[in-house]
């Protein structure tokens, strides 16, 4: 059964990256100001802010051109920090909203990129109904993207296997007896089956799966072993995981300070250490199959016109699979010989260790990946040393 889960697709290009503690306490007294603001608001006020919040992320996801929003009729406006006690009107002019115009879109500027900077411009208008409308929305729309949108996790603990790693390892906690009831995230609701009376059958996850945050997202065990029927399916489940992560950074990008709400934080953390764990075991599966691939060429003498290869591994910055590119033998009539892999193994682990654009953690899993790739093809007694530094 496919279990790939239909979260809404948004795409960025914002690399991954965490707020630095000395903004912490910025966000979150920014954080409980505008909650502070919006608790005040009468709940006619609230429903609507929530409809045009669910309306703006509806274009985002289907990758609009352009969205046309509202203000309220009337907000409770903030002073001092609290809101007023009565409600002030917001100016006609100003209740109907539009991002993406024409010259966005003739810049290529992204809808989300024009929200907020539209949002934004509207924050910081003279008119203090306008001003604190557009605040509002900012908040709701962020709000919106991190607690409706995506799916709740297990709570997980993760820890790292080198220092100034990202925490990605599960921590592996006492199981008892298993339970023959299964929460919603342990199981897989089986469509079709039900026996009369008795809901949906539940089939558990395997215990390898139920370590992370999303279980339903999980095609590698512990020991990089295949869970799923397919590489193409462990794929799927990492694209699912990247735009889980894009939507938090698409909340993070319209509202920074939604970084200091603990649904983000428990949601950022149980997702980042998932995506960076199953992306490496991809990058190591996809590799294993490139050198079994390789090694069957080169036994049919197929690979004697030149070899150039495209080496996948998973940037913990971008969040993403990317290929380091390498050339084994050049174009031209010359045999394969294993040798040749084993010293351009050599020469571009190397190279990866001078790449600062590159994170630390990061060079040391694509050497890692190389020096897999220069083992396998290494005839002599003594193995290549295995260098990460």
């Amino acid at each position: 059964m496919d279990t790939q889960d239909q979260t809404p697709q948004i795409e960025t290009n914002m690399r991954y990256s965490a707020p630095g503690e000395h903004i912490t306490a910025q966000f979150k007294e920014q954080l409980q100001s505008i909650q502070t603001l919006y608790n005040g608001q009468p709940a006619l006020v609230q429903r609507f802010l929530d409809s045009q919040a669910s309306l703006i992320t509806e274009a985002v996801v289907q990758r609009l051109s352009q969205v046309r929003f509202s203000l309220p009729d009337r907000v409770v406006v903030s002073q001092s920090g609290k809101p007023k006690p009565s409600a002030v009107t917001v100016p006609t002019d100003y209740r109907t909203q539009m991002a993406g115009r024409l010259r966005d879109r003739l810049s290529r500027t992204d809808l989300l990129t024009a929200l907020h900077d539209r949002l934004v411009e509207l924050e910081h208008d003279d008119e203090p109904a306008v001003a604190s409308a557009a605040a509002l929305l900012r908040y709701t729309t962020a709000v919106h993207m991190v607690h409706n949108m995506l799916p709740a996790g297990r709570t997980v603990t993760y820890t790292a296997s080198k220092a100034g790693d990202i925490p990605n390892v599960p921590v592996v906690e006492e199981m008892g007896v298993e339970s023959a009831i299964t929460e919603a995230t342990d199981a897989i609701v089986e469509e079709g089956r039900e026996d009369n009376g008795r809901g949906q059958l539940q089939v558990p996850f395997v215990p390898a799966a139920r370590r992370f945050f999303l279980p339903q997202w999980v095609a590698f065990d512990e020991h990089g072993e295949l869970l799923v029927n397919s590489a193409n399916q462990a794929e799927a489940y990492l694209a699912s995981m990247q735009n889980y992560m894009n939507i938090l950074k698409s909340a993070q990008f319209l509202s920074p300070y939604i970084t200091a709400d603990g649904e983000y934080q428990q949601k950022r953390y149980g997702i980042t250490g998932q995506l960076v764990n199953q992306g490496r075991a991809l990058a190591v599966y996809e590799v294993k199959e490139i050198i079994h691939t390789i090694q069957r060429r080169a036994s049919a003498g197929d690979l004697n016109r030149g070899l150039s290869l495209d080496l996948p591994y998973f940037n913990d910055q971008s969040m993403s699979i990317e290929n380091w590119s390498m050339e084994i033998i050049p174009r031209g009539r010359v045999m394969f010989l294993p040798a040749f892999m084993v010293r351009a193994a050599d020469i571009e682990r190397a190279k990866v260790l001078q790449d600062t654009r590159l994170s630390s953690s990061t060079r040391e899993h694509l050497v890692a990946l190389l020096y897999e790739l220069g083992t396998a093809f290494d005839t002599r007694k003594t193995a290549p040393t295995k260098s990460t530094r």
